[in-house]
Formats: C-alpha cells, structure tokens, sequence
C-alpha cells in the first residue's frame, strides 16, 4: 500500500478524449486521521523518487478478496502499518482532468474515491509507520489558515488577504466589474470577512480560492497558473491531495457536532481537558472551558471511571470514559461547537 502514491485497483476502461484512447483507472484514498499530543495529525506517505512533497497512502483494491472498498481499505491499512482503523466514511469522488500527473502515464487518467477514517496511535504501530515509509504531519502544516486556537492566524493578515486583494481586483477590461465583484463575495464569505463570520466548516471552498488565486504550490505545478513571486501558503502535496484532505478536515469539523465520532480520536478512559484539547485540534477554535465542559455533561456522553490522573499541583483530574449506551438509547449528539 504506503509505497504507492495511490491506493488503486485495475478496473480499467477506455474512453475517448478528443480522439485520444484514454483508460480511466479507478483507486482510493484514504485520509487517516488522529490526535496525538493534542495535535490533529494526517497519515502521509514519503515516495522514493526524489520528490520531496507528501502524499495520501493507498493500497490496491481486490474484488477476489474483499467485497468492498471500506473492507479491503480496513485490512490493508492493518496489515501495513498496525493501524486499527475506526469510524470511516467515504468523502466524495476526485476526477478533474489532470488531477494526478506521473511520468510515462500519457493516456491514462486516475479517479479517486476518497475517504475518511479515524484512528489512534501508539510507539507500535508509529515504528511499522516508519518501516512503510509514513509518518504523522499535523494537517495546520498543509492548512495553516485554519488554526485559530491561539487567536487569528498571522499568515491571513500578512499574506493570504494582502494576495486574494490584488487577486481580486486583477481583471481588466468588460469582465472587470462584474468578476471582480463576484471575488470579493466569495473571499468574504470563505475567510469571514466583513459583517461575515468565519465559520470553520469552509475548510475546501478557502482552499479552492487560493488555488484559483495561485496561491498553493499545486496550482503552478498543474500548469493553473504561471510561475510567479506569490507567496505560498502552506506544505504542497503531491497531486490533488491537498484538496482532499481540505475535504477531509471540513468533513469531520461538521461531522463532530452531530455525531459522537470524536470519541474515536480518544483513548479508553480521558480527561476532560484532554477531550476539550482534542475538540480544539479538529475544529481550529478556543473553547469556553466551563461552557465546554456543560455541553458534555448536557448531552451525556461520558461517564466517570472513577480514576484520577495524578497532576503536578492542585488536585487530580478525573478520569472519564465514552458512554456508549446513548448509542442504544436514542441518536447518539456530537459536540455542537463553533459557527453553522
């Protein structure tokens, strides 16, 4: 799987491009997701070609085998790296043209089925980790405009604004104003802008902008736009990876306010600073403590072990676990934090 860049099963078809036979691969990707030291990490894989930008790991599809994806995805993720894999759930179908160029694949276009899963770490499995060539990056490295936990992130102000401004205003001629009206509305509402909020779950639509804008390394690597002097936001990966994990990321920050899916990022037993410090990795945003901690104890989804967990000064924090008979009892609440 992981020395791949793409997790692919050889279900071929051939199609016409004007006039070209192109055979249209079908794979899967896999943004692998959890918190470690209280920092949202994503499973990426380093390739061997002298390429130095991340990928997204995969692993091949085998019908004989498995008799779906989410299966052959579970048992391959297991066998490779240790890795049991959690919640997961498919994310949507990534097959622009030209999405994933390699050399020597004239002909040849690559659709993807990403998903997303959730899982926990340990010394273990991060060694077999290492042996696959993976390792863990905290996905603000990718994205970091979207952490707001220590306040409003410094590189909006001194250069993704500053670049979407001159951005917007670059058209000429007749297309001018009504284009250029068109970018300010979408830069207002993707970064909160104005009288806008920024709501947290805009996680692919800001991405999308700056790529459109030639402000992620991708957009000039995919021939959208020319090399330039813009600055570049964040890590580039490999191919269109960096939009899925965009997904990703706006997927489960929506996706913890309903369901309880944020318990799958946790261990057995947990403080409730730890599970408020792993709510404030995943959705970029301080949270209230006491109005936290009146959430949780409203919607009853933990219960005390009991334990405590020694403290350096003052008094032990107690020790909760997740009560999984709410999900017996009536539709299981997320954590409902931040905008929407």
């Amino acid at each position: 799987m992981l020395p791949s860049s793409c997790l692919s099963f050889r279900k071929m078809s051939a199609m016409q491009v004007e006039g070209v036979p192109v055979t249209v691969e079908i794979g899967l990707n896999a943004v692998i997701v959890a918190v470690v030291n209280r920092s949202p990490r994503i499973l990426a894989v380093s390739e061997t070609d002298g390429d130095t930008r991340d990928s997204l790991p995969f692993g091949p599809f085998d019908p004989a085998r498995h008799r779906t994806f989410e299966a052959s995805l579970r048992a391959r993720v297991e066998k490779r790296t240790a890795l049991k894999l959690g919640y997961i759930e498919q994310l949507y179908t990534f097959g622009d043209r030209g999405r994933q160029r390699l050399p020597g694949e004239e002909g040849k276009h690559m659709v993807s089925v990403g998903y997303l899963a959730l899982t926990r770490t340990d010394a273990e499995n991060n060694e077999r980790l290492a042996e696959a060539g993976a390792h863990w990056r905290d996905w603000y490295g990718y994205l970091p405009w979207e952490d707001w936990r220590q306040g409003r992130p410094a590189v909006l102000d001194q250069t993704i604004l500053p670049a979407l401004a001159r951005w917007e205003a670059g058209l000429a001629g007749d297309e001018r104003s009504a284009a250029n009206v068109q970018r300010r509305s979408r830069v207002r509402l993707a970064f909160g802008l104005d009288d806008f909020p920024w709501d947290e779950e805009r996680v692919l639509e800001r991405y999308e902008l700056l790529y459109e804008a030639g402000l992620v390394r991708e957009a000039v690597i995919d021939g959208h736009c020319r090399e330039t002097d813009k600055p570049a936001a964040g890590l580039a990966m490999r191919h269109d990876h960096r939009r899925i994990v965009a997904t990703a990321v706006a997927r489960l920050r929506g996706k913890i306010k309903y369901r309880p899916v944020v318990f799958e990022l946790m261990p057995p037993e947990f403080t409730l600073t730890d599970l408020q410090a792993t709510v404030e990795a995943i959705s970029g945003r301080h949270l209230h403590k006491q109005n936290f901690r009146r959430l949780v104890e409203g919607a009853e989804l933990v219960e005390p072990t009991g334990g405590s967990l020694a403290s350096t000064g003052g008094r032990p924090a107690a020790l909760f676990r997740f009560r999984r008979q709410i999900l017996d009892e009536r539709p299981a609440p997320g954590l409902k934090v931040g905008g929407r």
